[in-house]
């Protein structure tokens, strides 16, 4: 997924915090701002790729928003970046990664993309198993001779073969365990 088609929701009732956010990311990604919980989920729609959700906000909390996007099966990423330090309460939540504050600008920066990787991941991967299961129920229905003459045939396989290279090329941009069991937990 290119940085420019990606969609980045920033959302934390510090103005000052989310704008700040809002213009370190603004270069790279399409970005929206909400300042309440509420906002975000008026905002919020599959378009977005990742939220940085803060977690204590009057009204609507950052908990409360991050159980709303689960309930509505967004295909989004979450990032906490919040001020309240992780507890045991964290292990229940459905958060993709989570950042204490103060939050660097390469971090964020750095988070996001990881983000990002994990939805392609994903993506690439749910689309070449789909190809693998169509060559599979092919070759148990048709004969060998028949295939191999399909033109359609060969164009699955380089299909499916390009898919591997560019699944196993992206695997290796997660950089470690959590990065691959959270893109694998996607689909």
């Amino acid at each position: 997924m290119s940085p420019e088609q990606s969609t980045v929701l920033v959302v934390d009732d510090e103005q000052d915090v989310a704008d700040l956010y809002t213009m370190w990311l603004q270069d790279e990604y399409r970005v929206l701002s909400a300042y309440e919980g509420e906002n975000a989920l008026d905002v919020l729609d599959d378009t977005v790729d990742v939220v940085l959700l803060d977690r204590r906000m009057p009204g609507q909390s950052g908990d409360d928003v991050l159980d709303e996007i689960r309930t509505r099966e967004l295909d989004c990423r979450v990032v906490m970046v919040t001020a309240v330090k992780p507890d045991f309460d964290i292990l229940e939540m459905g958060f993709d990664d989570y950042l204490v504050k103060p939050v660097a600008r390469d971090d964020l920066l750095m988070t996001v993309e990881k983000m990002l990787t994990r939805v392609d991941y994903g993506a690439k991967l749910q689309k070449y198993f789909s190809l693998v299961s169509k060559k599979a129920v092919l070759e148990a229905e048709k004969d060998p001779s028949a295939l191999e003459a399909n033109d359609d045939y060969a164009e699955l396989q380089t299909n499916i073969d390009q898919l591997r290279t560019e699944v196993d090329a992206t695997r290796d941009e997660l950089d470690d365990h959590d990065d691959f069991v959270g893109a694998f937990q996607d689909i």
